[in-house]
């Protein structure tokens, strides 16, 4: 774990011949990671990137805390959101590789009589979806959290169990018929219905077959899957932060601390905590052979379109394939939690980076312009 306090820090890769740091620091990046919190919308930044040669660097800007004003920690723990995703389509594709489950059975097989839309007309039927459809977001689950129509604060302190989650979602009328042509729509709820069945065919709790299976073989010491209940983040973190509103929804202009709350309704689709080096620890591992077998691995990456998305972008299995505008195509995830905004990737030469803001809700765009040219960067 890196040391709270320190604005940037280059650590060599395990393997280097010398065992010692060597410069890294990019100043131009550190200069548009500085722009990046200017305004104070997004009062924090820290990023972490890994080039080929194992060789990590580490950026922070902004400040960890508005009331203290305290730095923000290098590499310090924040929310990775959506990018728990790519664990939890690892976690399915291991137990394909097994013979466990295969990507065309239904999710009627592992889970019978379970998914049943209960809302007025169209329906959804797990006899009738497919686990594939639900790691590409083709399954026409509802892209709706209807347990959180008026966002997290009113239920910050509210603990969700996944079957909850699930059944709230099936009451929300399919978006569109399961594998429709070109038809695609991100659904948290899919995922959550993922964790479910990876949990019924492993046979133990889904928090425990991302560990045994994900985190601990490639040694995250740093990422993990919050207990039920947990609603802290270990330290040192940043703190997160939501724009203030009064009672008509109008932004005030203040920010809401956020860093505190129960992650369980995002479950298999969101719930996570990692570092960003850990993050690109997972990445390089993914890449490098040993989460998945290549054939396998390959086709986590065959994409289809995702409208919404940035031009060029494509989803695939658990995994975002990236145009970038240097030209090279990178592979990873994003996520936004309440007070937390990360994306991650890894282009095809082993160069991961991993930014995280904390404030979700603004400079989205300008976020994904720091991410692309941080990626696109000579080593």
């Amino acid at each position: 774990m890196a040391v709270a306090g320190l604005a940037v820090t280059n650590v060599a890769s395990a393997g280097a011949s010398d065992g010692r740091s060597r410069p890294g620091h990019d100043k131009a990046l550190q200069a548009d990671l500085e722009a990046l919190v200017a305004d104070g919308s997004l009062p924090g930044a820290l990023v972490s990137v890994r080039n080929r040669d194992g060789r990590v660097t580490n950026y922070t800007a902004g400040v960890g805390d508005l009331r203290t004003r305290s730095k923000v920690p290098t590499d310090g723990y924040v929310r990775i959101a959506s990018s728990t995703k790519m664990f939890t389509a690892v976690a399915i594709l291991q137990l394909a590789d097994e013979g466990k489950l295969a990507l065309d059975d239904t999710v009627e097989k592992f889970l019978p009589g379970v998914v049943r839309g209960t809302g007025a007309g169209a329906a959804v039927d797990g006899r009738t979806i497919t686990v594939r459809q639900l790691l590409n977001h083709t399954s026409g689950m509802t892209t709706e959290m209807p347990l959180m129509p008026r966002g997290i604060l009113p239920i910050k302190d509210r603990y969700f169990d996944a079957r909850e989650l699930l059944d709230a979602a099936l009451t929300q009328a399919p978006t569109y018929g399961p594998g429709q042509d070109r038809a695609w729509g991100y659904s948290n709820a899919g995922y959550v219905l993922l964790g479910l069945v990876a949990q019924k065919v492993a046979g133990r709790p889904f928090a425990e077959v991302v560990t045994e299976r994900i985190i601990n073989p490639i040694g995250l010491k740093e990422t993990y899957y919050p207990g039920p209940g947990d609603r802290d983040i270990r330290s040192p973190h940043p703190q997160g932060y939501l724009p203030a509103r009064d009672d008509t929804g109008k932004p005030t202009g203040d920010l809401v601390d956020i860093t505190r709350f129960d992650p369980s309704i995002a479950g298999a689709a969101g719930q996570m905590i990692a570092t960003p080096s850990d993050v690109n620890k997972f990445l390089v591992a993914l890449q490098g052979g040993r989460l998945l077998k290549p054939n396998r691995l390959a086709e986590m990456r065959q994409t289809v379109s995702a409208p919404g998305f940035p031009e060029g972008w494509r989803y695939g299995l658990g995994t975002i394939e990236m145009k970038l505008s240097c030209g090279i195509t990178a592979y990873g995830h994003g996520g936004d939690a309440d007070g937390f905004q990360t994306r991650t990737a890894i282009t095809p030469e082993g160069r991961a980076v991993t930014v995280a803001v904390t404030n979700d809700e603004v400079g989205r765009g300008e976020v994904l312009t720091f991410f692309d040219k941080a990626l696109c960067a000579k080593e």
